[in-house]
Parts: C-alpha cells; structure tokens; sequence
C-alpha cells in the first residue's frame, strides 16, 4: 500500500475577539443537534427495529431547525456533516461490534469540540480574513491557502481557544524525485521507537513519562477544588496547559525526525500495525509513543519533498522471517529478542531483522531497480 494523496490540511489560529462567542455558540449548537439525532436514532431503533437512515435524518433535523432559532446558528451544511459522521460512526458500530465497537453516544455540549462547513457557509476575504455565516473573523496566517478548498471546521479546544482548520484539493500529485537514492524499512517497537534497516535505532523522548509528575500533581489540584468555583476552573486550565506542553513536545520532535528521515532516504517502508489493538495491550505506553500521529506527519513531509512513504501487509510475518535465507519460523514470542535460524545458523536481533525484511517487501512493492537499500550501519 502506497500512500501519496492531493489532499493537504492546514491549520490556523484564530484571534482572541468578543465575537469569537458566536462561533463558541455554533458549536454548542452543533453539539445540541448531535445529541439529538443520537436521541433519534436510539427512540427509532425501539419503535421499529430498524436503522435510521442519513436522508431521513437530515430532513427531519431541518425541519426542526426553521423552529429553533439557537439550532440555526449551525448552517445547512454544519447539519449534514454532522447527520454524515453519525452514520459512518453507526455503519463502522454494525461491520464490527463483534470486535468491540460501541455505537456513538451522547457528548457533553461543553466538550464538544466543532463543526464542519463544505460547500457554503463561508467565504476567504483575502489576507487574514474569513466570513463565516454574517461574521468576519481573523486568523494568523501562518501560510498561503494553496488549492480547492473542500471543507472548512472550526474547533475548540479544552482551553477555549478556536482553530480554523482547512481541508485543499492540490489537483495533480507530484512527481517522486529520487534524490538520494537511498530505501529503507523501519521496525516499530515499545523499548525502541524505530529501528532501522541501516542499524540505527531512533529512542523516544517519551514526553508524557517525564511530565507524569506534573500531570498527577495538577490533577491532584483540581480534584481538590470546589465544584463550580473560579479557582477549579483555573486548576483545570492549568491541567489542560500541562496536556497541551506535552502535545506540542511531541509534535515538534516528530516534525524534526520526519525531516531527518526524509533527507537521509527517498522510499520508507513500515508496516501496518494494529495500532488501536496495541492500545488495549499497553495503554499509556502506546499513546505516549503515538506512532501513528508521526506517520501521519511523516506522510505530510515526504509529499512535501517528494519521497515516498510505503505500508506492507501487517499479517507479513516479519519478525520470524529469517533475513539471510528466508527462512520461516512457526511461532516465535513476544520476549525472544534474539534467535538462531534452523537453516543458515544466522543469529537474527528480532527488531533489525524485521527492519530488514520490511525494507526488502517495500522495495518489492515499489519496484524501482534505481533505488537502493541502505547498506547496515558499521560498528565502530
């Protein structure tokens, strides 16, 4: 599977102003029809025993909206998008409750975060400037909005502060350039991060382990505080700061690593990965890690510098393939490290070993003889 899409996402802050409440208003409003078409859904499946469907939603809902003005702060389009993820949440719920997906369920207006507009309900004044519904707001602009724009959303955050987030069509992808001539495939793991085909290993800085004490410090604060008083909600804030240091930590640390990454190699192979199964196994250990937000940026960069981001099939048995001669194993334990091959009496480190046989799938994948793989790194 080789990712390389048009689509690009950018994201903009909004500036502090006494009219961003109407927006903060939209999105209460967004989330008061959610929890209402939830309603909906739940009373339907009672009375008939049967799913309520996206078009039927959607006309009830604006029928509902010419007599409620406070609905009417979300637009027409806010609506349907909002109808649309019900129903992707409702059919993802029917493919595969068996394996533990819970339908959606009712959300605090308070923490409700967006709403998404597409076609209309907005408008770009040029410069910093943006009109959404009768209003005219500014946002930093921090780079220039490229393309056809598809869909614009306006989220808040624990904080209270809003981001325009803006989804562009670049049309016609780029070409790849091969400038390095370099391919290599990378092995994830819970000790170390990544490990590379060339024999170097990438450690994690685990920002959320050295800000642990912190975080329990101020959630131990805010538990302490009176329900409703200004001093919790300041406690809160602060714990929400707390959160958001470490978010910031780890993204600019993964900006910088995709960045190295994509300098030292043209094709970068990886495996897919049950992520959310890995989640149930070691929790805090893999949202700490967050694999699959670096992907993500890694995706972004490489686009960017026209290299190339390349996923095997996770079902490849990596780890008990043997490198050398192919060789492969029955069954092999998640707390063997290392292992002889029956067949070549080669001694294989599991993670470089499967780095190596992620970069030669990768490779077979892309098909391009001009590429060559990364030659192990030497010991000194």
């Amino acid at each position: 599977m080789i990712y390389n899409t048009s689509m690009k996402t950018l994201k903009f802050k909004l500036y502090s102003h006494k009219r961003n409440r109407y927006l903060k208003q939209s999105i209460n409003a967004a989330g008061v029809i959610y929890n209402h078409a939830i309603a909906l859904h739940r009373r339907y499946y009672r009375m008939w025993g049967k799913h309520l469907n996206c078009a039927q939603l959607q006309a009830h809902i604006a029928k509902l909206r010419k007599r409620n003005p406070f609905w009417q702060l979300v637009g027409s389009q806010g609506v349907q998008d909002i109808c649309q993820r019900i129903e992707k949440a409702y059919q993802l719920f029917f493919k595969h409750h068996k394996k533990g997906v819970k339908p959606p369920g009712f959300k605090k207006i308070k923490k409700y975060k967006s709403f998404t507009l597409k076609q209309a309900g907005y408008k770009f004044l040029g410069g910093n400037r943006v009109k959404i519904g009768s209003r005219v707001y500014q946002f930093g602009n921090s780079r220039p909005i490229e393309g056809i724009v598809k869909t614009l959303t306006i989220k808040r955050t624990p904080l209270g502060e809003l981001f325009m987030v803006v989804v562009v069509d670049e049309g016609s992808e780029p070409e790849i350039e091969f400038a390095t001539g370099k391919i290599a495939g990378f092995d994830f793991g819970l000790k170390t991060f990544l490990t590379c085909s060339d024999g170097s290993k990438i450690e994690s800085p685990e920002f959320f382990k050295q800000g642990l004490n912190t975080i329990r410090k101020a959630c131990k604060q805010l538990s302490r505080k009176q329900k409703g008083s200004k001093r919790r909600e300041q406690a809160r804030k602060h714990l929400c700061r707390q959160y958001e240091k470490i978010a910031n930590q780890r993204r600019d640390w993964f900006w910088k690593l995709a960045h190295e990454l994509t300098d030292r190699f043209d094709v970068l192979c990886f495996e897919t990965l049950n992520l959310k199964g890995m989640q149930r196994l070691w929790g805090r250990k893999i949202n700490d890690l967050a694999l699959g937000e670096f992907l993500l940026i890694l995706e972004w960069v490489a686009k960017k510098k026209r290299k190339l981001v390349v996923f095997i099939d996770q079902w490849y048995p990596s780890s008990k393939t043997c490198a050398q001669c192919g060789h492969i194993l029955e069954s092999l334990d998640l707390s063997v490290r290392q292992w002889r091959c029956p067949s070549c009496q080669s001694v294989n480190g599991r993670d470089e070993n499967a780095s190596i046989n992620i970069q030669t799938v990768g490779a077979a994948m892309v098909g391009l003889g001009s590429v060559r793989q990364a030659s192990p790194a030497t010991a000194v």
